[in-house]
This record gives C-alpha cells, structure tokens and sequence, in this order.
C-alpha cells in the first residue's frame, strides 16, 4: 500500500517483528529450558535486536532492552501494565498475596499501608536490632576462622539477611544464623525454589490435581506452616502493643506498623493483608540482599585495590567501633554505596521483570495487544545503552560524583529497584543492610581469592545468584 500525503503508516504488529524460530507446538519451550532464561533472553536481544518476540507453546512473547522504553513501561504501571498474571498467581498460590501481586486500585491501597510499615522512623528504631545480628554475625566468622573452619560466605549472608528482614517485619528474632535449619528458612527456601522452576514450566500441571507430585503437596504444606507461623508473630504482636500502647504511635517493626494501620477505624484493611504483606517482605527481601552482597564480594575478590579502598572507609567511618552503631554514619558509607551500585549495576539480582499489559496498547508504532507478556530486560538494556566508560570494568569510583545517598538517583539510568510508581519500598533497608554487613567485614576481615578457584556463575532461581563464591575471609591483625 502506498501512503498518501497526510496518512499515518500502519502499526506493526508483534508478528512483524524479529525473534528465534519455535518448534510448531512447544515454540522456543526447549530454547528456554536448555539454559538459564535470563542468558537465553540476553543472548536473542544481541541476536535479535532491542526489541523482538519469541513465543512459548502458542502464546507470544515480547521482549525488550530498550532502556527509554523499559524506563516508559515502568512509569505506565499498574494502569497500562501489570506485572505477568503467571507470577502473580504462582506467589499467591504459595502465600503471598501482597503488595507485590497487587494490582491497580488494590496495589495503590496496600502501597499506602506498606509505606506506613517502612518509613525511616521505623527503620531508625529498628537500628539496634540491626547493629546487634550484625555483631551476630561477625562473632561467628571469628569463631569460624580461629577454629580453623570454613567460612560459607553465601549461607551465612542469607541466613543474616533472613534474620534482619524476619526481625524488620516481624518483631522475630529466629537466629538462622547460628541454627544451621530453621524450619521456617527451609520452608521459605523451598517455596523459592518451587515458585522458580514453576515459572519457567509451559503447563501448570500442579492445579490439576491427578498430576500434582510429591514436591507440589509439600508446597502446600510448607505453605500452611509459614501462614500458621505469622499468624503467631501477629499474635505476639498484638500483644506487645496492648502491653505497650506507646507503639502505636512509634512502632518498633514492620508488622507494629501494619496491625496499627490496620486496627484503625474504617481502615478497610484485613488481617489476611497483614499476613500476605508481612510475608511479602521476606520474600521479596531475603534472596535479594544476600545475592547482591554475595556478587559484590565476588568483585571485590578480583579487585583487591577496591576492597583495599572500602577496608579504608571502614576504619574511617567506624573508628574503634565493632560493627556501626550510629544510623547517621551510613551515609558517609560512600564508597560502599557505590561499590554496591557497581555489582547491581553488572550482576543485578533481578536481570529481567515480567509485565503484560491490561489493555490494548502502543508501543511506539507496534500494537500490543492486551494480556501481552513483555520481558523487560534490565540488565541488558544498560549494556545496550550505555555511554559510560569501559562499562565491561567493575570500577566503583564512576559512581562517587553526585552519589544519591538514597540510591534512587534517577541519572544513573539503572533499575535495581524497579522504577516508577511501583518502585521498591524496601530499597532504603536494603542499602543500610548491605553497608552494615560490608562496613564490618571490611573493617575487620580481609577477602583473599581462592586460587584456582573458578569465577562464580550465574544461576538463575528466582533471583539471579552466583552458584559459589571464590573468596575467603582472612582475620585483619
């Protein structure tokens, strides 16, 4: 057809654009099960180009590592796009039926009562609680080192960063650090695991219920003890509060906060929100933290000058202090806060985000029709785009002028957070976890690399992970 003066161009359509060719029934299914997803996602956009489609059994996919695009696609949320209804129904179906799978006029209600739940008030009254797993946990790598033991960095960070997010949001002290099972970490570790490889499954075979396996009833079960076991916490915590009516005014954790907003009048919510939100946060904080101190030790391991450079912030900032004690030293954390902005930055923890559109949509000049899944690929778009120096380099100092303390400085151009309406309300405790657990270890440990020892790789669960660290810990004299 030969426009005319004055006539628009035709939109395309998803079938015009490029993508891998898929087998007839399963489409790119084997593709994607061959290696991780997030590598095979990467791999098709330097094939394919910033935006192409693949397809899994009949349904089409798109993809995208369009930074100016993925940046309008948060922005449009929850109104044009949602997060993928496959995601959102699998972490219901496990207990999580939150803020994080809300949608539309019921994510902007629960957004309101989970911001009261993270203000910096209550993260700064939380702060000794903090301070003390963080002392937890450098007393155990000392007992570790002068026994002679292994230190297993991985677990210890994940066990740390459960302990904080339990103890943040539900007024808990479990102690995983120092219990080697806890049930409820392996129960929530079983329930990542599960909600991972379901995702990438092209049938939900586990909701028809002459196909559900063994691990599909433990899920179930494993389920129902989380629900059982913050159904207690909230118990205790009421509790507390009735002991102590000053919290309901200067509520010492998450969940305080979430039974006040809660118990006010004509609140609208429920204590099944309470629940599903507290949940949430362990969740959605746990595996995220972990992995990225996990990858920023990585690095540090191959650049001993970076990890000279934040041994020497730490004894700075720290002084003759064991662990920080003061909420208003971690801000002069600086090198820190961009030595982790640099590991987000190469080994984000959440290298793609799924999303599908409420309603028929243009995307620039391709129709997108509504229920179309849209993999924003994160990582790979700052690769794509990206005009800093050598960004193949880990090289913490780009990011020392102009710093944002906050971590949100939208010039940076990266999404570790998310962005948008729904950007993350636990990014301000993430960042005071990681710069208390990094002050600490650079301040009195020395990371030395395995020789011989292969680099870490990435392994994608539900979060990105490295599958082994190449470091160990060393004693500072």
């Amino acid at each position: 057809m030969e426009l005319k003066p004055g006539m628009a161009p035709s939109p395309r359509r998803i079938a015009d654009l490029p993508g891998p060719k898929g087998r007839p029934l399963f489409g790119n299914v084997r593709d994607i099960r061959a290696r991780p997803f997030h590598l095979v996602m990467e791999g098709w956009a330097r094939e394919y180009g910033p935006l192409y489609r693949f397809r899994i059994m009949r349904r089409q996919m798109l993809a995208t590592a369009d930074r100016d695009l993925i940046a309008t696609l948060l922005r449009d949320r929850p109104d044009v796009i949602r997060r993928s209804t496959r995601s959102a129904d699998m972490l219901n179906e496990v207990g999580t039926r939150g803020l994080f799978t809300a949608e539309g006029e019921d994510w902007r209600r629960q957004r309101k009562l989970v911001m009261r739940a993270l203000t910096p008030e209550v993260i700064h009254n939380f702060f000794p609680t903090l301070a003390a797993m963080t002392e937890r946990l450098r007393l155990r790598w000392e007992r570790a080192i002068a026994a002679g033991q292994p230190v297993d960095l991985l677990r210890d960070l994940k066990a740390y960063t459960l302990d904080v997010t339990i103890g943040l949001a539900m007024g808990q002290d479990i102690n995983t650090l120092e219990l080697e099972e806890h049930p409820l970490q392996r129960d929530i570790e079983f329930l990542f695991k599960l909600v991972a490889r379901r995702l990438t499954t092209p049938f939900a075979y586990w909701r028809v219920p002459v196909l559900k396996r063994a691990q599909d009833h433990e899920a179930t079960a494993a389920s129902a003890r989380i629900q059982t076991a913050i159904a207690g916490f909230i118990a205790d915590a009421r509790q507390r509060i009735a002991q102590n009516p000053a919290l309901r005014q200067k509520p010492a954790n998450m969940l305080e906060a979430l039974i006040v907003a809660r118990d006010e009048p004509d609140s609208g919510f429920t204590d099944a929100e309470v629940i599903g939100n507290a949940i949430t946060m362990v969740f959605a904080g746990e595996d995220t933290t972990s992995n990225t101190m996990g990858w920023l030790l990585a690095f540090l391991g191959d650049h001993p000058p970076a990890a000279a450079r934040m041994a020497q912030e730490a004894r700075q900032v720290l002084g003759e202090r064991v662990v920080l004690d003061d909420y208003h030293l971690l801000d002069q954390l600086k090198y820190i806060d961009a030595a982790t902005r640099e590991a987000m930055r190469l080994k984000p923890v959440a290298p793609f985000m799924a999303a599908e559109t409420n309603q028929d949509t243009m995307l620039g000049d391709l129709a997108v029709p509504a229920g179309t899944v849209i993999f924003m690929l994160l990582r790979h778009s700052s690769e794509r785009e990206n005009d800093m120096a050598q960004p193949e380099r880990f090289l913490p100092e780009r990011w020392l002028e102009g710093v944002s303390t906050q971590g949100d400085d939208p010039g940076r151009k990266l999404f570790p957070f998310g962005g948008g309406p729904r950007f993350c309300p636990g990014r301000y405790l993430a960042m005071a976890e990681i710069k208390m657990a990094m002050s600490m270890l650079a301040r009195h440990f020395t990371l030395e690399r395995v020789p011989g020892a292969p680099a870490a790789r990435e392994c994608f669960t539900f979060t990105m992970t490295p599958d082994q660290l190449p470091v160990r810990l060393v004693r500072n004299p």
